[in-house]
């Protein structure tokens, strides 16, 4: 039986201890690597617990189990899947952050992992998925938190609400169908959709923005029937460097209060480009706001019409 093991590294200019809690709270995963869409915990203690991961993998999306065991004191995290996805049959590791100074640290990602029935094809795949994940997320991290340090008025949430007099089955049969929204939403010009296994869909699509500028996005979404569609876009426009979101359904007595969220961090670099010479980061988060403001609320617009048709 083959057992790989492998180690990744990267220096990080930013203190210890913020390094170990961004990566301690996997809610921040989806936000700082580029693999991960969704995070969500299983079970939780003070040291020990279970999350389940939605991520990409060579641009497929997989989700697993794992089990994780934190030490806040010598800032490790040690992780080991509980369920695996084919063709990994086995996978754990550590996260080791050590400090360098005051302001950096070192980041130290360590995996050990086999393959189904010991394929060499399959474990050749599992080297590279590892190999470019471990890169583009020690890459990612040094990024973001260095750009949450330095730059955190780049990186904004917003949310907008609608009341509808309809169930939440039926608002989410009208979101989870994306394949039937060039129909629907007219801001939609052209849709695919791939499930890959019940509950996790890639969808790319081309949106015609307010303005009349068209845009081809692609996500990965998790989808939690009756309840909450989790999103992030693995193609991006060229405003944004992330962009995750959620459709969330909560009943309100015989109403269903729907919220479309979104977390976006501006790509500064393509600001003047795109909006003009003289524009910043105020007119390009307004910007984005609008845009994704305007289409989340068409969105929900034409839910809550189909949602109180149905009704009657």
């Amino acid at each position: 039986m083959t057992v790989r093991e492998v180690e990744h590294e990267i220096t990080v200019q930013a203190p210890a201890a913020e390094v170990y809690r961004l990566i301690a709270e996997v809610t921040n995963w989806p936000l700082i690597f580029p693999p991960s869409v969704y995070v969500d915990h299983v079970e939780r203690g003070e040291r020990e617990e279970r999350i389940r991961i939605w991520a990409t993998a060579n641009g497929t999306a997989k989700n697993w189990t794992s089990r994780r065991t934190l030490d806040p004191q010598a800032l490790r995290i040690t992780f080991r899947q509980e369920v695996s996805a084919p063709p990994v049959a086995a996978m754990g590791g550590t996260w080791i952050i050590e400090p360098l100074g005051a302001d950096s640290a070192r980041v130290r990602l360590l995996h050990d992992y086999r393959a189904v029935g010991d394929d060499p094809g399959s474990l050749r795949w599992i080297d590279e998925a590892v190999d470019r994940n471990s890169r583009s997320e020690l890459e990612a991290l040094k990024a973001n938190v260095e750009r949450a340090t330095h730059e955190a008025e780049l990186t904004f949430s917003f949310e907008d609400t609608v009341r509808i007099a309809g169930s939440a089955k039926d608002v989410y049969e009208f979101l989870n169908a994306a394949d039937l929204w060039t129909d629907r939403l007219p801001h939609v010009r052209r849709v695919e959709l791939t499930e890959e296994s019940p509950g996790l869909q890639t969808l790319e699509m081309d949106t015609v923005a307010k303005d009349g500028s068209a845009h081809t996005t692609k996500s990965v979404r998790v989808c939690f029937p009756h309840e909450a569609i989790v999103y992030k876009q693995i193609t991006l426009p060229a405003l944004l460097l992330l962009h995750t979101g959620r459709w969330t359904l909560v009943e309100d007595g015989d109403d269903v209060l729907a919220t479309s969220q979104h977390t976006c961090t501006l790509n500064t670099g393509n600001i003047t480009k795109i909006l003009g010479p003289e524009a910043g980061v105020e007119q390009a988060r307004d910007f984005v706001r609008t845009a994704l403001s305007t289409n989340s609320r068409a969105t929900l617009g034409h839910a809550k019409d189909f949602a109180e048709g149905r009704r009657g």
